[in-house]
């Protein structure tokens, strides 16, 4: 089949950037081999976000990361945190993602060695939900996030797709 499906033309998204985010970590809980494969558990300790009209501080207690580690080093991520907006809202994220690249590379980050960037990959989908009236157009967005390991913290840049 050549040529187009439909000669309707859709438009290119673009992504606007809401806030970057640095999150503190505690020491991970490695949970071990379970039957869905090797668990840890990265509690989240504190961290903040400041984005254009956005900004505040991570709930410790209420936010961690989720992970199941693959035979290669990939990590599987669930992230839920919780965010304080400075107006006093309150924001539930809920994050899947991957984070890969070399092996020496993931065994640096693991060993909570500093590790650049763009030597590996670590990207997620979450999605926002609110009770605060003036956010509610967080509630109805479709947002990824690139985020980057660093000894003792974690840090994301979440994007909004338009």
């Amino acid at each position: 089949m050549s040529g187009p499906i439909s000669d309707f033309e859709l438009p290119a998204p673009s992504l606007r950037l809401v806030y970057p985010m640095s999150a503190e970590l505690a020491d991970p809980l490695d949970i071990g081999d379970t039957p869905t494969g090797h668990r840890r558990l990265l509690p989240f300790t504190g961290g903040s976000f400041e984005g254009p009209g956005l900004s505040g501080t991570m709930l410790p207690g209420a936010s961690a990361d989720w992970q199941i580690v693959q035979p290669d080093g990939t990590a599987v991520v669930e992230i839920r945190y919780t965010l304080r907006a400075d107006t006093g809202a309150l924001l539930l994220i809920d994050s899947r993602g991957v984070r890969h690249g070399p092996r020496e590379v993931l065994d640096r980050i693991a060993a909570n060695e500093p590790v650049a960037a763009d030597e590996y990959t670590y990207r997620m989908s979450l999605s926002v939900e609110t009770s605060d009236p003036e956010l509610a157009w967080l509630n109805r967005g479709v947002f990824v996030a690139v985020g980057a390991r660093e000894p003792g913290a974690v840090i994301y840049d979440v994007y909004l797709v338009e």
